[in-house]
């Protein structure tokens, strides 16, 4: 399958290890190598910023979608082909699920969490069919995933639902899971 955009959930804190940057940086070129569209949070600062960096450098096209009050801190990444400010973060989010066609979270603080979650339970009730991502880099994500088994197995997810969204360790693995993605429906219901 050819994805022509993919979004990219990221931690805008320039103080994380050098270890995440170095994955945001690695994704950034992988997609602008593979001709995809950067679409994230528009920030120039973080994992944020080292990844919109990586792909415009790389030849990538980039997508910045922030909101208005984030935008007048002056944190946007100046050099994006495209800056979309929106009025809040319900809209940038919106904005976000519209135009990629798969989602990718590096680590993140409680935003890109909150953008995780949310992107999962949409797939979960019918609202898109995309393929979602874990890059787990370090075993960053290792804590969410026990949590998630937490969750299932006192039944307050389905145990399916794990397959809404796949957990990679790195950038190949992660591709080689969304070339070989397939639509999978999911039974519609509303307790779990």
């Amino acid at each position: 399958m050819h994805y022509k955009s993919i979004c990219v959930f990221a931690s805008s804190n320039p103080t994380v290890d050098d270890v995440f940057f170095s994955a945001a940086r690695e994704l950034g070129k992988y997609m602008a190598a593979r001709k995809i569209e950067l679409i994230y949070g528009g920030g120039k600062n973080g994992l944020m910023g080292a990844l919109a960096e990586s792909a415009k450098s790389a030849g990538g096209k980039v997508t910045g979608i922030i909101p208005e009050a984030i935008h007048r801190y002056g944190v946007a990444y100046p050099e994006a082909d495209e800056m979309i400010i929106t009025h809040n973060l319900r809209e940038r989010k919106s904005r976000m699920e519209e135009r990629s066609d798969a989602f990718i979270a590096l680590p993140g603080g409680f935003g890109t969490l909150e953008e995780l979650l949310e992107i999962i339970t949409l797939k979960q009730l019918g609202y898109h069919q995309k393929p979602v991502l874990i890059l787990n880099v370090n075993a960053f994500y290792d804590p969410l995933e026990l949590l998630f088994h937490h969750i299932y197995r006192l039944k307050f997810a389905h145990s399916h639902f794990s397959e809404l969204y796949h957990i990679a360790k790195n950038t190949s693995e992660a591709f080689e899971y969304l070339d070989n993605y397939r639509i999978k429906i999911f039974p519609s219901k509303l307790n779990g």
